[in-house]
């Protein structure tokens, strides 16, 4: 089975919440499928986007792993992005951030 992901995660208004995940993705979104959406290519056949919808916003929960998870965490710091928790369990570091509606969006690093 192909290994491929579109994780959404609902935001209560996408013209306010775009600029936190611009700087959490470190770049503009890879495409804009309308008004209220964008998508963020994260890996190869793999995307996370955000799109409004404030009756499901705030209950999202993505995490990504990635293989230079302390220069990550210190680019998002320098553009005032800042975890919420950061915890080691079973080999794995998980750092949380919150977008403004409380969807907890984490980057990984370890064995899975």
């Amino acid at each position: 089975m192909p290994l491929e992901l579109f994780a959404g995660v609902p935001v209560t208004d996408y013209a306010s919440t775009l600029p936190w995940y611009e700087r959490f993705f470190g770049a503009r979104p890879s495409f804009l499928p309308n008004d209220t959406e964008a998508v963020w290519q994260v890996a190869e056949d793999r995307y996370v986007y955000i799109v409004e919808d404030g009756e499901r916003a705030g209950n999202a929960l993505v995490m990504t792993f990635v293989d230079d998870l302390d220069t990550r965490v210190a680019e998002l710091a320098r553009h005032n992005v800042e975890p919420m928790r950061r915890e080691t369990y079973d080999g794995v570091t998980k750092v949380t951030y919150r977008d403004a509606d409380g969807n907890e969006i984490s980057l990984g690093r370890g064995a899975l």
